[in-house]
């Protein structure tokens, strides 16, 4: 509970300051890309700054999810791995135990009735 209203806190805190900064950089800007004819470029682009600002926020963390999610494939690839073990080994526990239980119930099936087994030993 106290996780969730901290995370609300923090997206109202950094809302404002979003909508702040938007309000703050309304300029139009002009991002020229032609290194060689600045101005009269092939490739240009004009949007207000904060436009190019969020931009390169949301770049930012596609970029470092994207990173963050390429290290980290060898931890999935082991765990992928060892979910695929604990199964196989599931699997055999199962069997084992089915196969115990049905010679047991053999067991008891084709055993003497206690009675005749203790005058069995008895006799000896």
């Amino acid at each position: 509970m106290i996780g969730r209203v901290l995370g609300l806190l923090f997206g109202f805190v950094a809302a404002v300051f979003l909508v702040t900064l938007a309000v703050a950089n309304r300029h139009t800007v002009r991002l020229v890309l032609d290194p060689f004819d600045p101005l009269d470029p092939v490739l240009a682009a004009e949007l207000p700054f904060y436009g190019f600002l969020f931009a390169m926020l949301i770049a930012g963390v596609v970029l470092g999810g994207f990173a963050t999610w390429t290290s980290q494939s060898r931890w999935r690839r082991l765990a992928r791995s060892r979910g695929q073990d604990a199964a196989r080994w599931r699997a055999e526990a199962e069997r084992l135990g089915r196969e115990r239980d049905a010679s047991q119930a053999l067991r008891r099936s084709s055993a003497p009735p206690s009675d005749a087994r203790q005058l069995a030993l008895a006799g000896r």
